[in-house]
């Protein structure tokens, strides 16, 4: 790597005893100044640590695979027949309607008001003609 030398130049003021912007611009007199390395690889956009940053897993994926393809291909079902479901919440609270949709993290009931539950929010649900088959009924 060379370095360079910049010559002394003389400060610049204005009339208001200010430096005027080729003075600021320039180096200051008499130090030897390196020229900047261009930014390559991975390793300059980290930082000085260079500590890649930290990636979190949303889920499980190989646990809960099985799991979550039943329950869409259950869900699906249920939304294509509009079968009438009880959904029994953690809080003991009954919602009963047809499924309209779902997502990841929720799902849309259609009874005699329309509801957005959270999925973390059903303890468990049945068809509403399938009496006897809930516990405690």
């Amino acid at each position: 790597m060379t370095k360079r030398i910049v010559p002394d130049i003389p400060e610049s003021l204005d009339g208001a005893g200010s430096m005027t912007s080729a003075a600021v611009l320039d180096a200051p007199r008499g130090i030897e100044v390196e020229p900047k390395k261009p930014l390559t690889g991975r390793k300059s956009r980290l930082g000085a640590a260079g500590v890649a940053p930290k990636r979190f897993v949303a889920s499980q994926l190989d646990e809960h695979v099985v799991n979550r393809q039943a329950e869409l291909f259950y869900l699906q079902k249920q939304i294509q027949l509009q079968t009438q479901m009880i959904f029994v919440l953690e809080d003991g609270a009954r919602v009963q309607g047809v499924v309209e949709w779902y997502d990841r993290h929720s799902i849309k009931v259609r009874g005699k008001l329309r509801m957005l539950i959270y999925k973390s929010a059903i303890k468990y649900l049945y068809k509403a003609g399938e009496v006897g088959t809930a516990p405690g009924e």
